[in-house]
């Protein structure tokens, strides 16, 4: 990276790249630009499958883009919002004909009237040109939630109960709704992502690096609640299977040992098999049949791979050149071959996704009018299902990343393969539809996880530091109609994480069109002032106000200052102790200050620093109260004293993320059972609902 050259800016490279949404500077701060590298500009041109080889495939790369944008009619996508006709057609030629072929199947001269959906636009020009074009009809915006609504955030390994297997399972997510909806009032329950990990030993236990976002991962089963578990046959396996998960189980919660994925996976894989032996009864045969026909070819790629993988192992580069196709002649027969292999990975996914649409169902018998609320990750694994199966749609060689910032002054890879805008808009964002509708199916809300990716997204180049990375622009508008337009057809909420540096502009157009973002307390400050805590009547309303998140320290860790011991002890930090305590001190100190002169502090603590604690904690959350936002959300841990971070970013086996079960302040495991008799909870939660 290098200071930014405006004479740069007019070089072929530089101008091919403008016209094809790859950036050749960004500015990490206000009044300062910073020039992407010819090299890394190139890289992204190249997998956007743009030749730029040499200067004169360059210039004649620059002379067709140049020539295929004057010439065209229309692009591939085109959006029209609340019925309103797009703007492209304002700029076709005074007496173009324009017709719609609508997703009905009805063909009509355009009209404000065209019901919402992904229609074809069809244009014939005067001089006879024709052109087509995919028309995203959205509504207007989301409508924001009919009234202010509370709820909890948990990541559901996390939190066991004394029936689960070793780490949080769907039925533990379903006894949750249905207590927190019906004992504490809370309108949501907010989950990690529940995507389909990568196989294999050992998994990587992060939900944010998944194998397929499309599929959600059985290992989040209750077995015991599935209908045909009863009838398995071998019953002595059955009573050894459940010996095995009591001792896992105890092994977390009175043994404290980490939350271990793969054996969990391990028994629950077992018991399956033989579950799968089951025949289905006539009208659970059928249910699965229309499953199977609902979710089609994605579905039926998704557990060819996963055959696959039990054979050539859990990256489809390694698999033979013949499989590494999706399409091809040599992974149709495999299929076949493998075909009752497919069918229980296929079984795998009806099973968890009658156990997902029972806890949404539960959560709503219980009276919350959102229920859950499901994360969706920016990206996969490329060496994962959807990664195979979407291939023609990612940019080869390249990985989702940040660049340097003062938090991080080498920039940040997070080793996941982009969308490639071009090839979303020629489909007319086919994939990224059916991605949303599949996460939408049982959810009363969607998390979107880094949602400043629907504008931009810095590109990596494999091999390269994610400092020789640029920003390759996606086309913002489409992507959030396709949003507003999924989300509006599931009756869902949608919220974007829009935490760290948020492009200008972004927020204002995610409220726009109905998208609520994310306040963190700890982050609210009057930046463009004085840098103190921001007062409550100063916060946006259109958010998801929180005290933490699971990338954050505990509200008990923050107030103590605990977070900076551990980062010390894990050689984290880039000042020395002292400074690093002093800061933190301080930073709290203000928040404390400005919730006692609110006077939400309540009561003396009496000297006992627990109770003192705890007391802070409620004015937290009293304090999220008092600010305008829609939602409100309680990190379930912050209810118990848990101290440690589910996830500390920068380290990898330096710290056990995302294998901490649910603690009190002691460190001790804490139960789903144990959190629904825990005074400590009741009491915050009575502080949450104005009590």
């Amino acid at each position: 990276m290098t200071t930014a050259d405006p004479a740069r800016d007019d070089t072929p490279l530089f101008r091919l790249a403008a016209l094809h949404g790859v950036a050749t500077s960004y500015s990490p701060s206000p009044g300062r630009t910073v020039t992407a590298s010819d090299t890394a500009v190139a890289a992204a041109l190249a997998a956007l499958g743009v030749d730029v080889s040499t200067p004169d495939a360059v210039g004649d790369a620059l002379a067709a883009r140049e020539s295929e944008l004057r010439e065209r009619l229309l692009p591939p996508t085109v959006v029209g919002w609340g019925g309103e006709p797009p703007a492209a057609l304002a700029a076709l030629p005074d007496g173009t004909r324009v017709h719609v072929e609508t997703e009905q199947g009805e063909t009509r001269a355009f009209a404000d009237d065209l019901p919402p959906g992904v229609h074809t636009l069809h244009v014939t020009a005067p001089d006879g040109r024709t052109a087509e074009a995919h028309l995203i009809a959205a509504p207007a915006r989301l409508p924001a939630p009919p009234e202010r609504s509370y709820g909890l955030l948990v990541q559901l390994y996390s939190l066991l109960s004394r029936r689960s297997w070793g780490m949080g399972d769907l039925g533990d997510l379903a006894e949750l709704t249905a207590w927190a909806g019906r004992a504490l009032g809370a309108g949501f329950v907010q989950v990690n992502p529940l995507h389909a990990a990568v196989p294999g030993s050992p998994t990587d236990p992060s939900p944010y690096r998944p194998s397929s976002r499309r599929c959600p991962d059985p290992v989040h089963l209750r077995v015991e609640d599935i209908p045909e578990f009863p009838y398995a046959e071998d019953r002595s396996r059955i009573r050894a299977l459940l010996e095995r998960a009591a001792r896992l189980r105890e092994s977390v919660l009175d043994k404290g040992e980490l939350i271990d994925r793969d054996a969990v996976w391990e028994l629950k894989r077992e018991a399956l098999e033989l579950v799968h032996a089951v025949p289905l009864g006539p009208g659970r045969r059928a249910a699965y049949a229309d499953f199977l026909a609902e979710q089609g070819q994605e579905l039926e790629d998704h557990a060819t791979w996963c055959a696959l993988a039990e054979l050539y192992g859990p990256d489809w580069h390694t698999w033979p050149t013949r499989l590494r196709d999706p399409r091809s002649a040599a992974t149709g027969r495999a299929r076949a071959e493998l075909m009752d292999r497919v069918d229980f990975h296929s079984r795998l996914a009806w099973l968890t996704d009658a156990q997902l649409a029972a806890a949404q169902r539960t959560a709503r018998d219980a009276g919350m009018p959102i229920g859950l609320i499901h994360d969706l990750a920016v990206g996969v694994h490329p060496g994962g299902a959807d990664a195979w199966a979407q291939q023609e749609y990612l940019a080869s060689g390249m990985s989702v990343g940040a660049p340097p910032d003062a938090f991080n002054p080498r920039g940040q890879d997070w080793g996941l393969p982009p969308w490639r805008p071009d090839r979303l808009a020629a489909s007319g964002y086919a994939p990224y539809r059916r991605l949303l509708r599949a996460l939408l199916r049982h959810a009363g809300a969607l998390r979107i996880d880094h949602v400043m990716g629907l504008f931009r997204l810095w590109w990596v180049p494999q091999g390269q530091p994610p400092t020789e990375g640029t920003y390759v622009r996606y086309d913002a508008e489409a992507m959030l109609a396709v949003l507003v337009l999924e989300a509006s057809r599931a009756g869902a909420l949608v919220i974007g994480e829009d935490l760290g540096t948020v492009e200008p502009g972004v927020r204002e157009t995610l409220q726009e069109r109905g998208v609520l973002g994310t306040s963190v307390l700890w982050f609210e400050r009057d930046w463009e002032g004085n840098g103190q805590p921001l007062p409550p009547e100063r916060w946006r309303a259109d958010c998801l106000a929180t005290a933490t998140t699971h990338d954050l320290p505990p509200t008990a860790a923050r107030l103590s200052g605990e977070h900076v011991e551990l980062r010390d002890r894990l050689g984290l930090l880039t000042r020395p102790l002292a400074e690093e305590r002093a800061e933190a001190a301080a930073e709290t100190g203000q928040w404390l200050s400005l919730l006692s002169r609110l006077g939400l502090l309540e009561g003396g603590s009496g000297g006992n620093s627990a109770v003192s604690e705890e007391r802070e904690i409620q004015a937290v959350h009293r304090f999220l109260l008092r600010t305008p936002a829609r939602l409100v959300g309680v990190w379930l841990p912050d209810a118990v004293g848990d101290r440690r971070p589910q996830n500390l970013p920068g380290t990898w086996d330096q710290y056990p993320n995302w294998r901490l079960p649910i603690a009190d302040a002691q460190g001790r495991p804490v139960t789903l059972e144990d959190l629904a008799a825990s005074p400590r909870l009741y009491a915050l939660m009575d502080a949450v609902r104005g009590r």
